[in-house]
């Protein structure tokens, strides 16, 4: 009787919901490395010991063993071979990444990665509004001009990506007959530690008086080449133009004025900016760099460096 009754006992135990819990959530490959992200984006990095209903057991390399509550845990992710560097440190995935200095990239925008870059002269505002669609706005601290933005990011391989977009604004309560209009496409190879890209569009100015437009093209990219370091490129060309019409005025022997016209060609203008990106915090981060401008063929640097903030939002 004492025999049956362990056995039943046995039995009940085996066939208990939190044997099977237990079973099904501890983890059997311990060959695995996964980066757990908490709510307040601190990061643990390590070999999943076990998980339960309550917590996720690590075994991390600067700490040991480390316990941390389920309702605290954001994401857990299994690392692949480009998240480590040599020395098997994590090499996080850059928050920023889908923008350079001045122009973006294909890389999606995803929903929840909604963010504002603080420039000088003035902010840009950027939202994650589905996976692979974003909006923005930009302006001047005296809202002059107001330029919406808007790009869909289409994924052809793993770190093959287009993005499409358009940016379109006007002069604002100054100027409200100025418009102006960018449909662009950005070709991006990489991932978010490191890419390199290509974008070209058309920008049209519209005017009362003249309407002007421009085909304008990019060569950007970025390495992340520590844990909070990046190093950034980006230029923005503006192909020279056609002929133009300019309106002189002379007078001749008599004194008499009159007007004539003569033609000049659209020169070409060009901005390279290279520069460093600091991450301090998985939310934050500020870049600065160099610029040089370039026109029909002459350079000149700008003394005034180029100094932005990122703050997610």
């Amino acid at each position: 009787m004492k025999t049956n009754f362990n056995l039943i006992l046995l039995l009940s135990l085996f066939l208990s919901p939190g044997f099977f819990f237990s079973q099904n959530d501890s983890t059997k490959n311990n060959s695995k490395v996964y980066v757990v992200t908490k709510n307040d984006g601190t990061t643990f990095v390590g070999k999943i010991i076990s998980q339960d209903a309550r917590e996720v057991l690590m075994d991390t390399k600067n700490i040991g063993q480390v316990a941390i509550p389920k309702h605290e845990i954001k994401s857990v992710e299994e690392l692949q071979g480009g998240d480590l560097n040599s020395k098997g440190d994590y090499i996080p995935k850059e928050v920023f990444s889908t923008r350079y200095f001045i122009t973006t990239n294909g890389l999606p925008i995803q929903k929840g990665e909604s963010y504002v870059q603080w420039n000088l002269y003035g902010p840009d505002f950027q939202f994650g509004v589905s996976k692979n669609f974003g909006l923005g706005i930009m302006t001047s601290w005296f809202a002059i001009p107001v330029i919406g933005t808007a790009k869909y990011s289409i994924r052809f391989a793993e770190k093959v990506h287009l993005g499409l977009g358009v940016l379109a604004g006007t002069g604002s309560w100054a100027l409200p007959d100025f418009a102006i209009a960018l449909p662009f496409g950005a070709l991006t190879l990489g991932d978010r530690r490191a890419n390199i890209s290509v974008s070209a569009g058309y920008g049209a100015v519209i005017t009362d008086n003249d309407n002007d437009g421009r085909t304008l093209a990019s060569i950007a990219g970025m390495v992340k080449v520590s844990k909070r370091i990046s190093l950034v490129f980006d230029s923005f060309w503006m192909l020279p133009g056609g002929e133009r019409k300019i309106q002189n005025y002379a007078h001749d022997p008599n004194g008499n004025y009159y007007t004539y016209y003569t033609t000049q060609k659209k020169p070409g203008f060009a901005l390279i900016i290279p520069g460093i990106r600091w991450q301090s915090e998985p939310n934050k981060a500020f870049q600065f760099g160099f610029t040089g401008v370039i026109v029909d063929g002459n350079t000149w640097p700008v003394p005034i460096p180029m100094v932005q903030w990122y703050r997610k939002i």
